[in-house]
């Protein structure tokens, strides 16, 4: 499967709100009400599904969604995930990624020395971090490695096509 078709989770169905089919909407974009500019929405077992409206309630935010038309129809997508396929995400300046385009990439320093894979990636508030996953045959020990993804001071390139990180970083650390 290539990463155009992939879905990507960008939220999660929560508890109904009321009893005409409403629910609460979990969201993973950066801004929350930014899971509305996403349509259509695939939930848990991959159909579509259409957005009808949505407000903010307090400090959740709440949806109705087509097709779901009762407290029961709310109940039933409860807890499922909401995704939407890759090429529905906005396209990227060249030294832009998503993270999921990150997870996978072999990690190496600029002297060479192989640290491993890219596990996962999170942010700490402070920056983003590269989980990396190190080789069996790591000579240092090192299971795996959390690194800053910081653009010219620790990450020194990204190849895509690649699928390779160059890092400025002291593989004893």
């Amino acid at each position: 499967m290539s990463q155009a078709s992939d879905k990507v989770v960008i939220g999660k169905i929560g508890a109904p709100h009321g009893v005409k089919g409403w629910v609460k909407i979990n969201t993973y974009t950066d801004t929350p009400e930014g899971i509305f500019d996403y349509q259509p929405w695939l939930l848990g077992d991959g159909k579509e599904y259409q957005l009808d409206q949505w407000r903010p309630h307090g400090k959740v935010l709440v949806a109705k969604i087509e097709g779901i038309e009762t407290r029961d129809d709310a109940e039933r997508i409860k807890n499922l995930d909401i995704s939407i396929t890759a090429e529905q995400l906005p396209e990227l300046d060249e030294n832009e990624f998503y993270w999921r385009e990150l997870t996978g990439m072999q990690v190496v320093t600029t002297q060479g020395y192989d640290l491993g894979v890219v596990k996962d990636v999170f942010n700490t508030g402070a920056n983003d971090i590269i989980q990396v996953r190190a080789n069996a045959k790591d000579a240092f020990g090192l299971k795996e490695r959390l690194l800053p993804f910081v653009m010219d001071e620790v990450i020194q390139s990204v190849d895509k096509e690649g699928k390779v990180i160059t890092v400025d970083w002291d593989p004893g650390f």
